[in-house]
């Protein structure tokens, strides 16, 4: 009786040993829902302001120590956005961000600080217009938990903003029209994956919606048609 007590305890501390050094795991960014925006100054008279979708990439993250955080996100120049068509051709030309030459940009963290157990700093390289410099990101924590639509994937969400200098990234052209200075406004998603497929499953620890199965309004409507307004009582 007393080698069978021994035994279970044993089981039972290494079980809690593997789950205390399970450490980070890995999530893919969701392209639909990570945004980045960029502020730049437009001749002194106002901010000009676009938007680029679809960034993708990794993000390796233990809630409970940002030490060993780590991420690698590639976005899609060519996607940009600021609300007209000329504008857009106009910064992707080749005397500014030169998009057929360089269609993406791609940041690696090499260092991330916790501030608090919501806040960190990322810093990292950013190659952007073929240079590659140092960026650094202030970071919000969200929410890390398993997501109320179908397929309930786990998912962690941030947000952070950042500052750049155009002219560090040899985007130098027009300096008496658009200002140096670039900031940058991002949302973030990011979907738990297991052994490199992305987790559908979820977690033990939280129990199935009492709710009735919805989806995505974004990932159910047809191509081409608008996303109806849902009414005010329900919960996207």
């Amino acid at each position: 009786m007393a080698n069978r007590f021994r035994c279970l305890l044993a089981c039972s501390l290494a079980c809690a040993g593997a789950a205390n050094a399970a450490g980070p795991e890995t999530y893919a960014l969701d392209p639909v829902h990570t945004r980045v925006v960029f502020l730049v100054e437009h001749a002194g008279f106002s901010r000009a302001m676009g938007a680029i979708s679809g960034s993708s990439g990794t993000l390796r993250f233990d809630r409970d120590d940002w030490r060993d955080a780590q991420l690698d996100v590639t976005v899609p120049l060519t996607r940009l956005d600021l609300g007209d068509a000329k504008w857009n051709a106009a910064a992707l030309a080749g005397n500014l961000l030169d998009g057929k030459r360089y269609p993406e940009a791609r940041f690696v963290s090499t260092q991330v600080e916790a501030i608090d157990a919501d806040h960190a700093r990322a810093c990292g390289d950013l190659t952007l217009h073929g240079v590659t410099g140092p960026v650094c990101m202030d970071v919000t924590f969200n929410a890390l938990k398993r997501h109320p639509l179908p397929p309930f994937r786990r998912t962690a969400g941030f947000s952070a903003t950042a500052t750049l200098s155009r002219k560090a990234f040899g985007i130098d052209a027009w300096p008496s029209v658009i200002g140096d200075e670039v900031k940058l406004l991002i949302e973030a998603e990011a979907v738990r994956s297991r052994t490199g497929q992305v987790d559908d499953e979820p977690s033990g620890n939280e129990p199935p919606e009492s709710t009735p199965a919805e989806t995505d309004p974004a990932e159910s409507q047809p191509e081409g048609e608008p996303i109806p307004v849902p009414p005010a009582s329900s919960n996207p």
